[in-house]
């Protein structure tokens, strides 16, 4: 059962023009029970003032390629009635046509093109219309049976429309059908959804809930709990054990699905999902094709089923069935697209954007969190459609050539053309050290304003926590992850990249930037003090490496570390020899890293910075007295000392070495291995050549 969530005091609030239609627009899409994500369409009919000040009707309808769960105003389109009304008259319209005879009817050409399904609003003569995607209504449009079962539920106050797809010919069976039928209070388009009508917005939305809410009683009283999709055959495994499953597979998964293009993945272990899973019918009726044309463009016709054990299975298993598994779902698919290609059109990436696997639940694939998100959305709500449709008989769904067709239709890709273009660093996830640090923070605003999602990981869990929120508020949900990690210990090392690949599926950058500084004369130089710098800036660097060179071989796509040394890695800096040393330490690793990860595509490079004193957790430290007292000045003096240093004569800024960060790990530096690159402003005595 779905809620009514109309509330009056928010509605007169917003009782005007286009608000009005905002907010019974959020309403439907909060409840994705209601309305899939990106779909869905609502419409308003008023009187406006035309530019010469004249009354004319317009009809505001949602524009392509928004979402009723949170739209504005801004993502209507107004249009003339007095020109859509006459093409009622018209025998057929193609897409073409009807796209662009609708352009020229806006009332203002900056308005978002109009949803695909205008004609169907415009066609009917309500004021306020709603067309939805509710889980129950479609589980009676793909059962079997459904149109025998409409009329038990609502007797004679519904309109049943065979599939067509959406345009102008569904828009004119709609408007003929609800004429014909004058007790018409709703339309079931079958295997697609739900369209309601009213006179004011809270008639229109509340006749929504109402006929959802009819249905969904009449599915309840017939589900069988224990038999849903044939019983369960499966038992679903513990947290603790899938996830330590998943931190194995999830590389080789992302590795096998992103061959074309970079894929970030996200993992689902819903209640619902394991529920279908672990069912006997599981792995046919996933394969019976979608359950909404909505969902084709972000999950394809079918998700990947995985015939695997998960009583006596292992990581082995899992991984050979998965790498398989993946491998077919991919020729399949290129044969699906040979078998039903029109002229013209240009094969997506052939790997699964849904995977299913007993035990664990959902793997889903996608160029971004959001967008692999949205595959698994998609498909929580073919699992409803598909527990309602086999308690009410037998799922049905589009034949092959429809899905392809529909998946494959330019008026659903154009709403793709409306995300925003990747960027240098989209599809990838950058794994920062010290990710919180002067450094660290100003390296994850830039890999993330050219696209990438970034792993914060920082002893100060609650400074990196902090960031990740103002970041993922700056760049979407969840593109920032703050882990806590001290690098000198293996078991953090090990558990900060088992949540990354639980967050993202692997790694393709990181930045090993963790440091410290002490200063001390060589014979004042303790046992201590030595082995804090080795164990933070030698053996560290090399702990985190190690572990991102794992995952990027078992990955097999290549990938990017930039080791973030000093001056000193090159420069025997006074008073300063267990510092120097192992920054010289860490910059050699970083070449042998070179010399072995070449064959893999793993390229390793370090930046060189020097007295990075703005924003710096070290230069607020002791580091900073114990280096002006080397120097015999002030600790207030250092800034001056060191531009003037300096050959250029400048001082360096966190930003500074993060461009330098961000160039090695870019497609810029594709050819370049083993390379240093200086950020000092010029200081002779540690020039490299």
């Amino acid at each position: 059962m779905v809620a009514n969530l109309w509330e009056a005091s928010k509605a007169n609030a917003v009782s005007k023009g286009v608000e009005e239609i905002v907010y019974r627009s959020n309403l439907l899409g909060t409840d994705r029970a209601v309305c899939n994500w990106g779909g869905g369409n609502t419409s308003y009919k008023t009187i406006e003032k035309d530019f010469r000040g004249r009354d004319v009707e317009v009809m505001w309808v949602k524009g392509s390629g928004s979402d009723l769960g949170t739209m504005k105003a801004k993502n209507f389109t107004g249009l003339r009635m007095e020109d859509i009304r006459p093409l009622i008259e018209r025998d057929e319209m193609s897409d073409e046509e009807m796209v662009a005879y609708l352009a020229n009817c806006m009332i203002d050409s900056k308005h978002p093109r109009a949803s695909i399904e205008t004609l169907l609003h415009a066609f009917l003569p309500f004021k306020n219309v709603d067309h939805t995607h509710p889980d129950a209504i479609i589980s009676l449009c793909c059962a079997h049976n459904g149109r025998e079962l409409a009329k038990e539920i609502y007797g004679d106050r519904f309109v049943w429309v065979p599939y067509v797809r959406p345009g102008f010919t569904l828009s004119k069976m709609i408007a003929d059908g609800v004429r014909n039928n004058p007790k018409a209070e709703l339309v079931l388009m079958e295997k697609h959804g739900l369209v309601t009508w009213g006179e004011t917005s809270e008639e229109s939305y509340a006749k929504t809930i109402d006929v959802i809410n009819e249905a969904a009683s009449f599915i309840e009283a017939r589900v069988n709990e224990a038999n849903l999709y044939g019983g369960s055959k499966y038992e679903s495994l513990s947290v603790e054990a899938r996830n330590e499953l998943l931190a194995q597979v999830l590389p080789v998964v992302r590795g096998a699905v992103s061959n074309e293009k970079r894929m970030i993945l996200t993992i689902d272990s819903a209640d619902d999902v394991l529920q279908f899973v672990n069912s006997r019918d599981a792995a046919t009726l996933s394969q019976v094709g979608a359950a909404c044309p909505d969902h084709l463009v972000h999950t394809k016709m079918k998700p990947l089923y995985i015939d695997w054990n998960p009583t006596n299975g292992d990581a082995e298993s899992l991984t050979e069935a998965l790498k398989a598994g993946i491998e077919a779902y991919k020729e399949e698919y290129k044969a699906y697209f040979d078998r039903n290609k029109n002229e013209g059109d240009v094969i997506n990436e052939a790997a699964p954007r849904v995977i299913l696997i007993p035990g664990i639940g959902m793997i889903n694939t996608g160029k971004s969190w959001a967008m692999a998100q949205i595959s698994g959305a998609l498909y929580h709500r073919a699992i409803s459609v598909m527990r309602g449709a086999t308690a009410l008989g037998t799922f049905v769904s589009l034949s092959e050539n429809e899905s392809f067709n529909v998946e494959y239709w330019p008026l659903e890709l154009y709403k793709l053309t409306l995300a925003p273009a990747e960027a240098e660093f989209s599809r990838q996830v950058a794994f920062i050290t010290g990710g919180a640090g002067g450094i660290g923070s100003v390296t994850a605003r830039q890999f993330l304003k050219d696209g990438a999602h970034v792993v914060l990981a920082d002893l100060n869990l609650e400074g990196a926590q902090k960031l990740a929120a103002e970041l993922n508020e700056q760049y979407g949900e969840n593109r920032a992850i703050a882990v806590r990690m001290d690098v000198t210990k293996e078991e953090e090392v090990e558990a900060a990249f088992r949540e990354s690949i639980l967050s993202y599926g692997g790694i393709d950058i990181i930045v090993n930037n963790a440091g410290l500084a002490t200063s001390s004369p060589f014979d004042e130089t303790s046992l201590k003090e030595w082995n804090l710098n080795m164990n933070v800036l030698s053996t560290g660097y090399f702990l985190v490496a190690r572990e991102a060179f794992k995952i990027m071989k078992t990955q097999k796509v290549g990938g990017s570390m930039v080791f973030v040394g000093s001056k000193n890695s090159v420069f025997a800096g006074k008073n300063a020899s267990a510092y120097s040393t192992a920054k010289a330490a860490e910059i050699h690793l970083a070449r042998c890293i070179a010399a072995e990860g070449g064959e893999f595509g793993i390229r390793v490079n370090s930046v060189l910075p020097d007295a990075i004193l703005q924003g710096s957790a070290i230069w607020n430290s002791n580091w900073r007295n114990e280096r002006a007292a080397a120097y015999g000045i002030e600790p207030d003096q250092l800034e001056e000392h060191y531009r003037k240093r300096t050959t250029l004569l400048v001082n360096i800024f966190p930003k500074d070495v993060a461009e330098a960060i961000v160039y090695f790990a870019s497609s810029k530096a594709a050819k370049t291995t083993g390379c240093m690159i200086t950020v000092d402003g010029g200081v002779p005595a540690a020039f490299t050549r």
